[in-house]
């Protein structure tokens, strides 16, 4: 498998992407129309889906300017180096990595919920686990809440504007206005493989690498830079420390706790390979 500056791309092709039964679709929005949706394609179109709502209620806005800084200047080595990732990556285009990047963009839960399944060797699903897949989805509504204001502040032209260049999603209007730095993904799958990590601790290393693959995918698919991606992981990181000082999460994270041995003794997931 090639590399990509320092991402690890690893795994197998994931089934088509398939929406949670009980979200609701609201087509034709982009990101920025749909601030705090979640999105997945199905049949070459993005299809809309609002997560319930996150645990964080803050009563300041999170300083995530502050905390990621500004996005490397094009002309700068690291500006640079990420340009040449985006060209290098264009290769991947048709490969089972970009397969995986093109499942990878669902954040409706229904990949996501398969390959940390895969990584933690437990099915995790709104029928095995319903608080622990309710605790992810709602963690994916928190990001937005965490990311927003470092997209908002820096507003950095994602890597597909001004070329045609293959991308694994389709070229809507939001890959023009939606700022590239952080990645919304990277923080979303770090957080995730670090809480799951937490509940499954004798599977942490598969679990922070799914983690750490599900944003790396966003450079495989040509919508983020590597910076956006560490960004995003930095915030990912101060997300989930923020989160354990919420007592609603600390409480459905404990009934998570049930729910995983349960689902465990039944067995591992189905589909997932050797």
């Amino acid at each position: 498998m090639m590399r990509i500056s320092s991402l690890a791309l690893v795994g197998a092709p994931i089934s088509a992407v398939m929406l949670l039964a009980a979200c609701a679709p609201l087509s034709g929005q982009s990101p920025a129309q749909a601030q705090g949706k979640t999105y997945a394609q199905a049949g070459g179109s993005t299809t809309w889906t609002k997560p319930p709502k996150g645990y964080l209620t803050l009563a300041e806005p999170f300083d995530a300017p502050g905390v990621v800084g500004p996005p490397p200047a094009p002309d700068s080595p690291r500006g640079k180096a990420d340009r040449a990732a985006y060209d290098d990556s264009r290769k991947l285009a048709g490969t089972p990595a970009w397969d995986k990047a093109i499942a990878d963009a669902d954040l409706s839960g229904a990949n996501g919920f398969k390959s940390f399944s895969c990584a933690a060797k437990v099915t995790i699903s709104p029928e095995k686990t319903p608080i622990l897949a309710n605790l992810l989805l709602r963690m994916t509504d928190d990001a937005g809440t965490i990311y927003r204001p470092a997209k908002q502040a820096f507003s950095r032209p994602r890597p597909p504007v001004g070329n045609s260049k293959p991308i694994c999603v389709p070229r809507e209007k939001w890959i023009e206005t939606e700022g590239s730095y952080p990645s919304g993904h990277a923080l979303i799958g770090w957080s995730w493989g670090l809480v799951l990590a937490e509940l499954v601790p004798d599977r942490a290393a598969q679990l922070t690498a799914r983690g750490r693959e599900f944003g790396d995918s966003r450079v495989v698919c040509g919508v983020h830079f590597p910076s956006d991606l560490e960004a995003g992981r930095l915030l990912g990181g101060a997300m989930v420390s923020r989160l354990h000082a919420d007592p609603a999460f600390a409480a459905d994270l404990e009934k998570a706790k049930a729910e995983i041995a349960a689902s465990r003794a039944g067995g591992p997931p189905a589909g997932c390979g050797a």
